[in-house]
């Protein structure tokens, strides 16, 4: 759970500092886009890295759910019997109680995700346009509806990861002091809080037409 949490952590960084490329222009989001695809070249044929990239995360989204529902049933096998009255704490906290159905909205937006600005399917420039264009077209504000989806998909990835940084630090017993623990505390918020800002920067500014 761990391992894979943080290759996917690593991923949304990485993936929120090249959305936010599109406040330099067309010139510098398009090639950062062709960069992803021909990294390593001519070494490498082009590709080679970006599909090792996707296998990877394929490979984490899948041990990191598999992972999820293990420690679930492990949970429920050492625990048949449910206490007799329910305890304030983080693991009962907003965040863990919207986990299973925040992971559905977010499974349900890679896919469109996906189908809109990867391959162009359901986006309204096609799959032939630049990445620019394709991103500009997906947020524009006729589509208003997209931009909600992908505001609560963002918020819930928020509350994933909050919570996932604040499980990580318990495990790792580095909560048992008051300050270092509301540090840490706070800490996975600013973090979580930072990547939901990141991400939704672009499509906010589209829609209002800040980006064109």
């Amino acid at each position: 759970m761990a391992v894979t949490g943080a290759v996917l952590v690593l991923f949304l960084l990485g993936h929120m500092l090249g959305n936010l490329k599109i406040f330099l222009g067309a010139g510098s989001f398009n090639h950062y886009a062709d960069w992803l695809r021909t990294v390593g070249s001519p070494a490498l044929p082009d590709r080679t890295l970006l599909t090792i990239t996707e296998i990877v995360l394929v490979l984490a989204v899948a041990l990191h759910m598999w992972a999820a529902v293990s420690l679930a049933r492990r949970a429920a096998k050492a625990r048949p019997v449910k206490y007799a009255a329910k305890r304030r704490s983080q693991a009962g906290g907003y965040a863990t109680r919207t986990m299973r159905y925040g992971g559905v909205i977010i499974v349900l937006f890679v896919i469109w995700h996906l189908l809109d600005m990867t391959f162009g399917t359901v986006n309204p420039e096609g799959g032939d346009a630049t990445p620019y264009d394709r991103m500009i077209a997906g947020f524009q504000p006729g589509r208003w509806w997209v931009g909600l989806f992908y505001l609560v998909a963002m918020v819930m990835i928020g509350l994933h990861l909050r919570h996932g940084l604040w499980s990580a630090f318990q495990s790792l017993g580095l909560t048992r002091r008051p300050r270092v623990r509301n540090a840490l505390r706070a800490g996975a918020a600013v973090v979580s809080a930072v990547l939901v800002v990141g991400f939704v920067a672009a499509p906010v500014c589209i829609m209002i037409g800040v980006v064109k």
